[in-house]
Formats: C-alpha cells, structure tokens, sequence
C-alpha cells in the first residue's frame, strides 16, 4: 500500500508493517544524463513485489536541474558528538539559503517510521554514488547524535563540549534509529569497454600505473562496506545475504547498458528478484521495530532567535582574530596553527595567496 505517515502515530501493534526504498543513482533524466538510471527501474521493481499489504515508501536520489540537493555533512562530530544534533540541525527545510533535500525530503522522518531499508545503487569508482554517500554522511547524527539542541544554544561548540563531559549527555546519547534491517544491492559493469584482455584500461597511455591485480576489491559488494559498516555501528542490521552485488554491463558500451538492457540480463535481474525474496522473507519474521526515545517522525525544530545572534558575534570574533577564550579556535590562533582570521571568510585559499 502507499504509505500514510499519520500511521506512524499508532501503537506498534495497530500500525502496518513499512519499507523504505532508496534509489542512490545521481542519474535522472531530468538533468544532464537525459536517462534515468537503472536503480530507479530496479527501486520500482522491488515495490511492485514486496507485500502489498505493506505501507512501501521509496525515494530517487537523482539529480534533478534546478531542485535542492543534499547538503554535505559538516563533520560536526569531529568537534564535540554533542555538537552533531539529531535530527541534523545544520541545515532546515525550505532553507533559502543552504537548501537540503534531507529536510525538503523528509527523508530523516521516512527513515524513522520504516521498519526496514532496502538501498539501491551503483558502484562508482570502487565506490557507492556522490549522493548515496552524502546521504549517509549525513546519517552520522542517528549514531548517538543530541537529541536536544537546546542544551548547547542550537550550535554554540564550547557548550557542546561542556556537555559531552557530563551525566546527562550519557543520557541523551544514543543510536536513535536502532533495531532497523538495511539491505544493500549494489551493481557495476566492471569497467564496461574500456578495459583490454589484461583488465587494463585501453586509453591509458602509462600502463605500469595500473596493476589490474592490486585493484582494491575481488567482491564489487564491497564497494558499499563503508555504507554497511556505518550502519552496523549504528546498530542497523545488515545480514551478511541481503549485501549482494550484481554484474550487469560488462563488456558493454555504457550507451548499449541502460535501464531497457539490464532487464534483458537474466541472470542478473535473477540475483535481484532473489535479493527482494530474501529482503522479504527476513523482515517479515523479524516483524515491526519499536521507534526510539527521540523520534524523527514528527519533529518540529525549536527556534533559535537568540540564539543565531551568538553564533554570529562568535563569528564575527573569529574575523578579527578574537576567539573565545578557552576555546579550540583560540588555541589554533596563538600557535599559528589555521590562519583563517579575516573580514572575507568565504574567499578560497587560492584567491588569498594570488591576492598576497
């Protein structure tokens, strides 16, 4: 069925069983592609199979000209971990200035009310997509994110780390979207065309920069082990059988390997179709997931009037080379160690040293 937010309000045994799907291609083709991808055929795919009975939510992370994208993380965490708020409060829906497709999504709440993800993508470069991989970047606030920005002044760094040190924040501290299954189907065609009977790409001119057998992964799944890993971290369940990659493409021109092509492949849209059965089978016997203590689902963010006025006369203290005392910016100033006082902040390192 489609999904019906207000359902997440139910008590857990009244409330259907939900899923979320999420299409991690950057292609759509609404933009430069001119195509859609082949995740987004196969995200479709796998809603017209699972349990109709189900509420079933899906999402195309795809880029689409002129709409927000995601925002990338601002590494918050790397600060103080009471610094980075669940939900992640550095940027706001139908922000003007900064717009987010997390929050213009809502993807934080549609992760909250699902039992289970199903994430659907390719390997880029030995790697998940520029999207996929800002998408769960920008997950690291459910890994023991603050609940509560009031209790650090929205986004003030020296409270953040005051609290990180106290009882209380063992109290706040927690993996909020723990319990939940994510399954994982990557796929890739090994390099398409382009590589010669040695695996070694044939416009390279420099052969003996490329060594086919130190190439980084024999399993193209673990292309998305950072993605699975996080989630593991988080207490998210990965079973080893629903993290599968599928070869589709190879020895193709990336023009003949399109969404119409890969579904003539049998063998791999066969792997995929036993993918979504085992995803099925699975999540069914473990059944509904109580949500935590600090929800997405129906979050409202606080305002922070006043609080905006502080960070900005911290801001503007930083400028002149004046940091709070006490603080990490202020130790970075009197070693010489950041260099970054100064009345233009958003002027690149580049244009300062041509301006020197």
């Amino acid at each position: 069925m489609k999904p019906n937010d207000q359902m997440a309000a139910l008590p857990q045994e009244q409330r259907p069983f939900r899923i979320l799907i999420i299409s991690g291609s950057d292609r759509r083709q609404y933009n430069c592609p001119g195509v859609d991808s082949k995740s987004r055929t196969l995200m479709l795919r796998m809603a017209a199979q699972l349990p109709q009975e189900w509420e079933i939510d899906y999402e195309d992370l795809g880029n689409v000209y002129g709409r927000e994208k995601i925002q990338s993380c601002n590494a918050c965490v790397s600060t103080s971990m009471a610094l980075c708020v669940w939900p992640c409060n550095c940027y706001a829906k139908n922000d003007s200035k900064e717009p987010d497709l997390m929050w213009n999504m809502d993807l934080y709440a549609r992760l909250d009310m699902a039992d289970a993800w199903a994430i659907i993508g390719p390997v880029n470069w030995y790697a998940p997509s520029s999207n996929l991989k800002l998408f769960f970047d920008r997950l690291v606030c459910m890994n023991g994110g603050n609940p509560d920005e009031k209790t650090i002044d929205h986004k003030n760094p020296e409270k953040a780390i005051a609290l990180e040190k106290t009882a209380r924040w063992k109290e706040l501290s927690q993996n909020h979207l723990e319990g939940r299954t994510a399954a994982f189907f990557c796929y890739g065609d090994a390099g398409g065309d382009e590589l010669d009977r040695q695996g070694i790409p044939t416009l390279l001119q420099h052969k003996a920069y490329f060594d086919p057998d130190q190439e980084p992964y024999s399993d193209g799944r673990l292309a998305y082990q950072s993605l699975v890993w996080q989630c593991r971290y988080s207490g998210v369940e990965v079973p080893d059988k629903l993290w599968q990659y599928g070869l589709t493409g190879e020895g193709k021109k990336y023009s003949e390997n399109q969404a119409e092509d890969m579904i003539a492949e049998q063998p791999f849209m066969e792997k995929f179709d036993q993918w979504v059965q085992e995803f099925t089978r699975f999540v069914r016997e473990k059944g509904k997931v109580m949500p935590g203590r600090y929800r997405a689902y129906g979050f409202k963010a606080p305002g922070h009037f006043l609080a905006n006025i502080e960070d900005g006369v911290r801001y503007l203290r930083m400028m002149v080379g004046k940091a709070p005392r006490g603080s990490s910016p202020k130790a970075q100033e009197e070693l010489g160690l950041n260099l970054d006082a100064g009345f233009h902040p958003k002027k690149s390192e580049g244009e300062k040293l041509r301006d020197a």
